[in-house]
């Protein structure tokens, strides 16, 4: 079945609310610990309504059900959902600061299917179309190689505090978009 591209609407989050939490009990399993995905699900992982509303967040469908999202901000928010800690909704300045990419998730049936690169260019040829000229981002470490084959290079490695008392190592990666 064909995947097709396309803005996501407020009337997503529903279906969002359910393929967030599936994709990253499936895909990051075996990356980071039970506690760590608990901590993480509805903080670091989850809906952040602002991407929805700036027009700048994306879902992939395969015929009416979504199968991946994935966008990115023009807000300095860095990762995470609407209740994450890191909110900062001040705006970039396209001139000097990087736009980021944010929340990707694919449903775990449609993994390695290229849902991800095609979210991966949506969310790049869009911010280069708002006038930046640099994306950052801060992958999980499952989410580090689609980021690596798509020209994005590591620059730092940090841990995420998660409410729990767990802690979730991301890395911070950019690419100019030249």
């Amino acid at each position: 079945m064909q995947v097709t591209i396309r803005q996501a609407k407020l009337s997503d989050i529903p279906a969002l609310q359910i393929l967030i939490p599936e994709s990253v009990r499936a895909l990051l399993g075996r990356y980071h610990t039970p506690q760590q995905i608990g901590g993480a699900l509805g903080t670091v992982f989850g809906v952040d309504t602002r991407l929805i509303q700036d027009g700048t967040y994306f879902v992939a469908e395969a015929g009416s059900d979504i199968v991946g999202c994935g966008g990115w901000s023009k807000r300095r928010t860095p990762f995470g959902s609407d209740s994450g800690p890191n909110k900062d909704d001040a705006l970039l300045d396209p001139n000097v600061e990087p736009a980021r990419i944010r929340a990707f998730f694919v449903h775990p049936a449609w993994a390695r299917q290229g849902i991800g690169s095609q979210l991966v260019k949506a969310s790049e040829s869009a911010a280069r179309t708002a006038g930046f000229t640099r994306l950052e981002l801060a992958a999980t470490l499952a989410g580090e190689f689609l980021y690596r084959r798509h020209g994005f290079t590591a620059f730092e490695h940090f841990e995420a505090p998660l409410p729990n008392g767990a802690t979730i190592p991301l890395i911070r990666m950019s690419k100019d978009l030249a």
